[in-house]
């Protein structure tokens, strides 16, 4: 018996008009008639999506990740409308798209074979890695990678330093049919001139002093899997021939001679110069240029996606204060505005730094506060600007158990005691909870509650997610 391939089919309220049993002996077909819009199943092969003539739901764009190289069909009526041209190109960036109609015709198996397992990239996985994407900026670099994976096109990666080119590149692998092999980065400036040859294409014994047994190069050590090759501009011209060769014949030869040997890799560079500008000033191959362009992809500054600064922010806070073991962290919505204000020259990178710094000085204090990050605009020419930008900070001052009590006097008439303490429990818990953004978790640890009693009491005290501004845990 035969095993048809699974379709997937998100309606979003709009009419299948049957369709579904007619497919029925091409596809095991599974429907969701949702408004809003849900992962297929994760071994589904096709993902069918009724498309009126709306834009891309916002959680399609975000979740694009996470279905990596899953082809999706855009299924329309036959009596519907035409499409505009603007509408098309932005489904279109999605990645994997094809357009259908809904007709009685079932649709062909996808862009790849049902039988291959793809590898997911969840939200999590993704701030995991430093990757935030509710930005169209970064939307767009995820969809373009996204689109890359489903290939083994060679990935120009472009940007300034910090802005996380590795971690995009890292994505691209991880979204890829090669998941499972390995993922070798090089930093090709950190390599002296002299041994860049043998490191990246290995050696065999007796090709030069020290060379005392045959040694696998980077791309031999990345075969069936992905290299990046980080500052691949500050390449010496000599290894530039080299890896012209390798692109173009998919084979490597050591130092020293001996065989080629037949390599399947996907390889990934990645800059934070101008290349064509070093083709133009003979500092780079023209032809290796070409080569390298094929998916170009150019990561934005992080001032050019202020919006994803605080949940990066949030993100290094807590795996920082992890790896130091220090108490779970918290930051008072007063530091936002500060933040997002700032130019950051060194992106990313110098953002996980300076909440890191924050960290380390604070010491046991649970909330970080505006105070602790004024440090940055030491060497801000025009710090005044930025400050009187901003809104003024609140005075903040964390919880003093000590002084609670003494803060309450009993009335003559007495008190209803519960009343008191619940009140009390409510006030903070509300603080807790507006601090960490409405993360359960990170509030009931500022309050050295488990999470499940925290839960309780939330119940309890009546506290509804909506009197707090959440964020996904």
């Amino acid at each position: 018996m035969s095993i048809l391939p699974r379709l997937h089919w998100s309606t979003l309220g709009e009419p299948t008009r049957g369709m579904e049993h007619r497919w029925g002996s091409q596809w095991e077909i599974t429907i969701d008639r949702k408004l809003s819009l849900a992962l297929p199943p994760n071994d589904a092969d096709l993902w069918a999506i009724s498309v009126g003539g709306q834009e891309p739901p916002h959680a399609l764009i975000r979740m694009s990740g996470e279905v990596a190289a899953l082809p999706i069909l855009l299924l329309r009526q036959l009596d519907a409308g035409p499409i505009s041209s603007e509408l098309l190109h932005t489904w279109s960036n999605l990645g994997s798209v094809r357009w259908g109609a809904l007709c009685e015709e079932a649709p062909l198996p996808g862009l790849r074979p049902s039988n291959h397992l793809k590898p997911s990239l969840t939200a999590s996985q993704a701030l995991g890695s430093g990757l935030v994407c509710n930005s169209k900026a970064m939307e767009n670099v995820l969809a373009k990678a996204r689109a890359a994976a489903v290939t083994k096109a060679t990935v120009l990666l472009t940007g300034e330093s910090g802005t996380g080119k590795e971690l995009v590149a890292r994505a691209i692998h991880r979204m890829s049919a090669e998941a499972d092999g390995p993922f070798v980065a090089v930093h090709c400036g950190a390599i002296p001139e002299n041994l860049i040859e043998s490191e990246l294409f290995g050696y065999t014994k007796g090709a030069f002093t020290d060379a005392r047994k045959d040694t696998p190069g980077k791309f031999l050590e990345a075969n069936k899997g992905t290299i990046f090759l980080d500052e691949v501009a500050t390449m010496p011209l000599a290894a530039q021939v080299r890896l012209l060769r390798v692109l173009q014949e998919r084979e490597v030869q050591p130092l020293g001679g001996g065989n080629t040997i037949k390599i399947d890799v996907r390889v990934v560079v990645a800059t934070n110069q101008d290349l064509w500008k070093k083709v133009q000033e003979d500092g780079f191959r023209e032809d290796l240029f070409y080569r390298l362009d094929v998916v170009p992809i150019m990561l934005p500054p992080l001032r050019d996606r202020r919006e994803e600064i605080p949940f990066l922010a949030q993100h290094f806070l807590y795996r920082k204060a992890r790896e130091h073991g220090l108490y779970p962290k918290a930051l008072h919505p007063s530091v936002d505005p500060l933040l997002c204000a700032l130019p950051w020259p060194g992106n990313v990178r110098q953002l996980e730094n300076a909440i890191e710094r924050s960290i380390v000085f604070s010491e046991n204090r649970a909330v970080l506060t505006r105070e602790d990050f004024l440090f940055l605009l030491d060497r801000i020419s025009d710090s005044d600007a930025i400050v009187s930008s901003i809104p003024p900070a609140p005075l903040f001052a964390e919880p003093d158990t000590a002084n609670i009590s003494s803060s309450h006097e009993l009335p003559p008439d007495g008190l209803d005691l519960n009343q008191v303490v619940a009140d009390m429990e409510k006030k903070f818990m509300l603080q807790s909870l507006s601090i960490t953004r409405g993360n359960k978790k990170r509030a009931a640890e500022l309050l050295g509650l488990k999470r499940t009693t925290f839960l309780e009491k939330m119940k309890r005290l009546d506290i509804q997610d909506e009197e707090v501004a959440t964020e996904p845990e």
